[in-house]
């Protein structure tokens, strides 16, 4: 399929007011395509759904608030982009997360099977549900998903998702694929998320010390394009990792300055040293009730093997990724016309 036989198509993207969803949903209109955005009831971040699109509210959680994100015209199709989620970077159990991603991932599937319209579902699920490999060994998709074999709730929730999402297409007749993103970071992080935070440190030099490990980040317009190009030429039952080359945090951190400013990170601390202080840190946060400025799963996931081959999304879906420098320039660039930080300039003004 593409977009332009696909303009009388109807894509129902939730998670439509978050980084990833808002994206898509853009990309969507600019290619000319209906859009249908849901969205939690009375949330700020409405704003920043496009105006074209035709918004819906309601809860994941609420099968009765989601019959009306469903109702498909008579004679029109429908693709359900399914992006909404409930993202935590603490490993806790939670069952507002489990209810969220995969409770809602069932309503998801439920209304997709139930409703005539519906042609495809993505699932936006994450690199987190896939185990681990030893480093050196570039992971890979995989076609059975156990959250036994991952760590984090987070991450067990996703893996739980995507597993209903398979067992449906393979036992009940569902048409659906999965995409599994890896970090995101880029410009239009309204909400100003971890890895925007972290580069406006940086920028501002309140970052001391770094951690000398490495992630793996794409720019969210990349991700859009690969969710849509799932929808488009996605294969039933199949999933795609969404992912990059893996960035060290030196490297991060130095391009960061480079082109936005700021006190150079110079010392950057060993992994075991970092783990141990993970570990004192969740033993302090636990005793003192407080959140950890380091925890021992932030250190875990900078250590890991954050190697992915995307090389299955490059070929079926067209997908594609731009350099850690652009995205880098173009975030710094949108968070200056966006007033979150402010040019030399303007800060020589204030003082």
């Amino acid at each position: 399929m593409s977009a332009e036989t696909n303009r009388d198509t109807l894509y129902l993207v939730t998670g439509a007011a978050g980084f990833l969803g808002g994206t898509v949903c853009r990309q969507l209109i600019d290619e000319g395509r209906k859009v249908r955005a849901f969205i939690l009831p009375n949330d700020p971040a409405r704003k920043f759904v496009p105006e074209e699109a035709e918004i819906v509210e309601g809860d994941l959680t609420d099968m009765e608030s989601l019959k009306p994100f469903f109702d498909i015209p008579e004679g029109e199709e429908a693709v359900v982009l399914h992006i909404g989620s409930i993202v935590t970077s603490s490993p806790d159990y939670n069952q507002k997360v489990i209810d969220v991603n995969v409770g809602g991932t069932k309503n998801i599937i439920e209304l997709c099977l139930s409703t005539p319209g519906v042609q495809k579902l993505v699932y936006c699920s994450s690199t987190g549900a896939i185990p681990e490999l030893p480093e050196g060994t570039v992971i890979s998709e995989i076609d059975y998903f156990d959250e036994t074999k991952v760590p984090g709730c987070y991450a067990q929730s996703k893996a739980l998702a995507t597993q209903e999402v398979l067992d449906a297409v393979h036992h009940r007749g569902l048409n659906a694929c999965v995409v599994h993103p890896s970090g995101i970071m880029g410009p239009g992080d309204f909400a100003v998320g971890e890895i925007t935070q972290n580069l406006i440190r940086i920028m501002s030099g309140e970052l001391p010390a770094g951690i000398d490990g490495n992630f793996n980040l794409c720019d969210v317009r990349d991700l859009a394009h690969g969710v849509i190009g799932a929808a488009d030429k996605g294969r039933c039952g199949e999933c795609y990792i969404l992912a990059n080359e893996p960035v060290e945090f030196k490297e991060f951190c130095r391009m960061i300055t480079e082109e936005g400013g700021g006190k150079k990170v110079s010392f950057f601390i060993p992994p075991f040293a970092a783990n141990i202080m993970g570990h004192l840190m969740d033993a302090m946060g636990k005793a003192t009730g407080e959140k950890p400025v380091l925890t021992s799963f932030n250190v875990y996931n900078l250590i890991r093997n954050n190697r992915f081959s995307y090389e299955k999304a490059q070929k079926e879906l067209g997908y594609t990724t731009r350099s850690y420098e652009e995205t880098i320039h173009d975030m710094v660039q949108w968070l200056l016309a966006e007033g979150i930080i402010k040019t030399e300039e303007e800060k020589g003004k204030q003082d």
